[in-house]
């Protein structure tokens, strides 16, 4: 099953009246339970496409179809809905809120939903074993302030859970994080994906792109190659990576 499928889609900006045509024509599909890197260089479009897949920004021309539906034909408050019930993000920068310890900032998605039909301490309670999944349950009452930044993004992956979308959509999820860290948040995005869940996620990080089913190169708003992951499981991380990389050096990279 699709859970997305972008046909022709197109996105252009007017600037000094000046035509930007940020996306051209960009076809792909992702699949239940698939875990897809986008790449490219600086400025190809890689955020305005997940912006657009996921409805937080129009699309110009095109179709993007999520578990079967038009998300062009949906009107904001329909588009809303679908994004915090179904789809799960996770951003470079770690917003949450301030007056909020971690495990309500956590917990506030399902709160919110109309969909949720727990109670509070039942969902406070599912908050909490996805902080003891991810390893940061000592934090739950901590302020935002009072955490590294390696926990803050385990616990923004905690709240994309939340509600249990059908994907997570994550916009370089380890790009404010130094490598250890890095290595830590990309492993437990390896292990959601290993469970089930669908994955999206823009990255200049080759080393964890090398982690990923499928990588889509994007360059000047168009994709310019697809790299299938071998399916190997005998074959080292290391030799992923280097596989990866020369891929990626064909195109450029």
């Amino acid at each position: 099953m699709n859970i997305l499928e972008v046909k022709d889609l197109c996105k252009t900006y007017i600037v000094n009246k000046r035509q930007n045509n940020v996306l051209k024509n960009v076809n792909f599909t992702v699949s239940e339970g698939e875990m897809v890197a986008i790449m490219g260089p600086s400025g190809s479009g890689k955020s305005t496409l997940l912006y657009a897949v996921s409805g937080m920004d129009s699309i110009t021309a095109g179709e993007v179809e999520f578990c079967g539906k038009s998300i062009v034909k949906m009107g904001e408050k329909e588009l809303a809905d679908l994004r915090l019930d179904e789809m799960g993000f996770i951003f470079q920068q770690m917003y949450m809120l301030k007056n909020l310890t971690v495990l309500d900032n956590i917990i506030l998605p399902a709160v919110q939903s109309k969909k949720n039909t727990e109670t509070r301490k039942e969902t406070v309670l599912r908050g909490q074993d996805l902080m003891r999944k991810l390893g940061i349950i000592d934090i739950a009452d901590n302020d935002i302030n009072e955490v590294s930044g390696g926990q803050l993004q385990r616990a923004c992956i905690c709240r994309s859970m939340i509600n249990r979308p059908a994907i997570i959509l994550a916009d370089e999820p380890t790009g404010a994080l130094n490598r250890t860290a890095s290595n830590e948040v990309m492993e437990e995005l390896v292990k959601l994906n290993e469970e089930g869940t669908t994955i999206m996620m823009v990255t200049h990080d080759a080393k964890g792109a090398a982690k990923c089913s499928r990588v889509l190169y994007i360059v000047d708003g168009n994709i310019k190659g697809e790299y299938i992951s071998p399916r190997d499981l005998e074959i080292k991380e290391k030799d992923r990576e280097r596989m990866l990389n020369n891929w990626l050096l064909e195109l450029g990279w």
